[in-house]
């Protein structure tokens, strides 16, 4: 089976279940998220375990993170992933290693910064007051068809590179393509409620930010695995590596989506 192949594959048996259980919203969805911030966690604390990471802490921090969103919002959100900071020092104390205090909490706080609260930002659109469904189906389905059209419109037409330093195979011609399909999908789904919700241009505007951020989302992926010498954060998933592989650009548009969310209105 081909990789292409092979991310469709994964892709049609995933994306259901996924899109089933933000349908559901509530506890079902913190608990996936819970599941893939753990799995994408150790993920990332395999590849830089060099660096000595404080792998209890960022469990802790994420978890409460991502309590403190579904529970009370970004101020408790924001206070669990504070808690990172506290438990890696407190366990670098205890732990006697050589590694340095200052890169070890350091990696570990990014680790939290990135896959907590990127998850934890999910949830807090889901809940937010009006087209909490809605939204959330947006912003998933338009990073999944952003990253797909991506992906085959530069197998097939690439040919000038976007950012050879940190991901060869990213092309121009590949962000073009995921750029119209992800501004196309946020515009078509969100276009009947145009008058009640977000309005056509606010609609634009939100996929453009979408389109930017998703793709910087897999570079900044793309720059963590060239530090670490691997090719994919891990061999979970056929054809997508591992869990942070698949969810990388996510993390990023599930953030820029709440916060123009907050800029246009929509949530308080």
């Amino acid at each position: 089976m081909t990789s292409g192949i092979s991310r469709i594959v994964v892709a049609l048996a995933g994306l259901p279940v996924v899109l089933g259980i933000v349908w559901l919203g509530g506890w079902w969805l913190f608990v996936l998220a819970a599941v893939a911030a753990g799995v994408a966690l150790h993920e990332l604390f395999h590849v830089t375990r060099s660096l000595g990471p404080l792998v209890l802490a960022g469990f802790v921090g994420a978890f409460l993170a991502l309590l403190g969103a579904e529970l009370g919002g970004p101020p408790w959100m924001i206070g669990g992933f504070l808690t990172t900071v506290l438990v890696a020092f407190v366990l670098k104390g205890f732990a006697g290693s050589h590694a340095s205090t200052t890169v070890a909490v350091a990696v570990t706080v990014l680790a939290v910064a990135w896959i907590g609260l990127g998850l934890a930002h999910m949830l807090l659109i889901r809940d937010i007051p009006v087209h909490a469904q809605l939204m959330s189906f947006t912003v998933l389905l338009a990073v999944f068809a952003g990253d797909t059209v991506a992906y085959f419109t530069g197998r097939l037409f690439g040919r000038h590179k976007l950012a050879p330093a940190v991901s060869p195979g990213k092309t121009w011609e590949g962000f073009t393509g995921g750029t119209i399909a992800t501004i196309l999908v946020v515009f078509f789904a969100l276009y009947d409620n145009r008058d009640t919700f977000l309005s056509v241009w606010q609609a634009l505007v939100l996929g453009a930010v979408i389109a930017v951020v998703a793709p910087l989302g897999d570079l900044f992926a793309s720059a963590v695995k060239r530090d670490a010498g691997v090719k994919d954060f891990s061999g979970l998933l056929a054809g997508h590596g591992g869990m942070l592989d698949r969810i990388d650009a996510l993390l990023f548009a599930a953030v820029a989506s709440y916060y123009t969310l907050l800029g246009f209105g929509v949530v308080s």
